[in-house]
């Protein structure tokens, strides 16, 4: 059976794996989730991630969460555009989330950005989710 949203469900994942402090949490690998857990890794929200391979042609990503005494560096995950419902935003109308503290992590023709990126280089596209 196929994913509907495979984003969402890394995020997902990685929630319910802070909440119980795991080290660590496996998901399938996609090139978004890859190119997501590069920003999240980037902006200081995880530890870092690698690509392995899980047999039979697949691949998986292993996230390493990171905490900081006893809390997790990630408040808050959601997921903004969702496959029923997609997000885009053009630069002028992307505000800063929880007034820089927190990003949003955007889909841009560029690449996967943090919304900072994308106003330096004065680019729109989907929000795909919000970390703070």
């Amino acid at each position: 059976m196929s994913m509907s949203d495979p984003l969402g469900d890394m995020l997902t994942r990685i929630r319910n794996s802070q909440r119980v402090n795991k080290p660590t949490v496996m998901c399938p690998f996609s090139g978004v989730r890859r190119s997501v857990c590069e920003v999240l890794k980037d902006e200081g929200f995880i530890r870092g991630f690698k690509v392995v391979d899980a047999g039979n042609n697949k691949q998986e990503i292993i996230i390493e969460l990171k905490y900081d005494e006893g809390q997790p560096a990630i408040r808050e995950l959601k997921r903004v555009s969702k496959p029923g419902r997609r997000v885009y935003s053009r630069i002028n109308d992307l505000q800063p989330f929880r007034n820089g503290l927190g990003i949003n992590v955007v889909s841009t023709p560029r690449g996967v950005m943090p919304d900072y990126k994308a106003r330096n280089e004065n680019v729109g596209g989907e929000v795909l989710c919000q970390v703070y």
